[in-house]
């Protein structure tokens, strides 16, 4: 096959690691920055250009960065549009990027979730405090991404605090419930296809207790109990993602999905646990390479 993997860097290690999977399995690879592409929308005859060339190719994976959705989502919409596979459609990802509309359709499926509350008009932030069970709480920013716009607020007033700054802002915040028995650690599940192939468990450091690795988590690669490999699953079906880094909190109720990222990294998971996570990327493409793949069907 041919592959395309839409990057901004291919230094990046997940990058690299995609274009060294795929030609170690005998693929012609090359790695395209999507922000240099631009589009021919003619009837027909679809195509994307870089650099005045028109690209070819059977199978694209993207590597979307949040800043640059609207522009990396179309491109892909456009190698759709052309016929070509992705490893994750563009609906998907912009899906996937609306941290409201991701809450709101893995509820709708029964998806465990942390209690989260939504509301416009700071009147009701003393409402939205109690809808949460109090503090301490989660405020997140929408558009936040690796941990940042998410503050722990310990007390009501400080809740109350930051809400109100944020609202000053302007911003589109969540608020959501403190788990206190997930003691600050949370769990990546790399899910491809259906399965569930990679999980690791992220542990934050003291005094911290977002555990993102690049803010200092240290991470175990761990197992899956069937409970938590299948809320996994479940949430990226939901979302319409073939490929996704699914966060989930271990509560006294049973696993809570937190995120479903449509371009998890790949250094932390597979120099955690060692499994070659790209590989599997590239499989997944290689069998649906030849039956095409199954159409986006989620309307919401």
């Amino acid at each position: 096959m041919k592959i395309v993997i839409l990057s901004r860097r291919a230094s990046l290690y997940s990058t690299r690691r995609l274009a060294e999977a795929a030609a170690e399995r005998g693929h012609e690879v090359r790695v395209i920055d999507y922000l240099r592409c631009y589009m021919n929308i003619t009837s027909n005859r679809p195509r994307v250009i870089y650099g005045g060339e028109a690209i070819e190719c059977d199978a694209i994976i993207p590597r979307i960065g949040a800043s640059q959705t609207f522009y990396g989502t179309a491109i892909v919409r456009q190698f759709e549009v052309m016929g070509v596979l992705p490893a994750n459609e563009s609906q998907a990802i912009t899906r996937s990027r609306d941290k409201l509309r991701s809450l709101q359709l893995l509820s709708r499926a029964g998806v465990g979730l942390p209690v989260t509350g939504f509301a416009h008009s700071p009147k009701d932030v003393d409402s939205l405090i109690e809808l949460v069970g109090g503090a301490p709480l989660i405020v997140k920013l929408l558009e936040g991404t690796q941990g940042i716009g998410v503050v722990l607020a310990e007390t009501k007033k400080a809740a109350e605090s930051v809400i109100g700054a944020f609202k000053q802002l302007d911003a589109n915040i969540l608020v959501q419930e403190f788990v206190k028995e997930a003691a600050g650690a949370d769990i990546r599940a790399f899910v491809v296809g259906e399965r569930a192939v990679a999980a690791m468990k992220r542990q934050a450091p003291e005094g911290e207790f977002r555990s993102n690795i690049h803010r200092g988590g240290r991470a175990v690669k761990v197992r899956l109990t069937p409970e938590e490999r299948a809320a996994a699953v479940k949430a990226a079906k939901v979302l319409g993602l073939k490929v996704a880094g699914v966060d989930l909190l271990q509560s006294n109720r049973g696993p809570l999905v937190m995120e479903v990222n449509s371009s998890p990294g790949l250094e932390g998971i597979e120099k955690t646990t060692q499994v070659d996570v790209a590989g599997k990327i590239i499989e997944l493409l290689e069998k649906n390479a030849t039956r095409g793949w199954t159409k986006d069907t989620v309307r919401l």
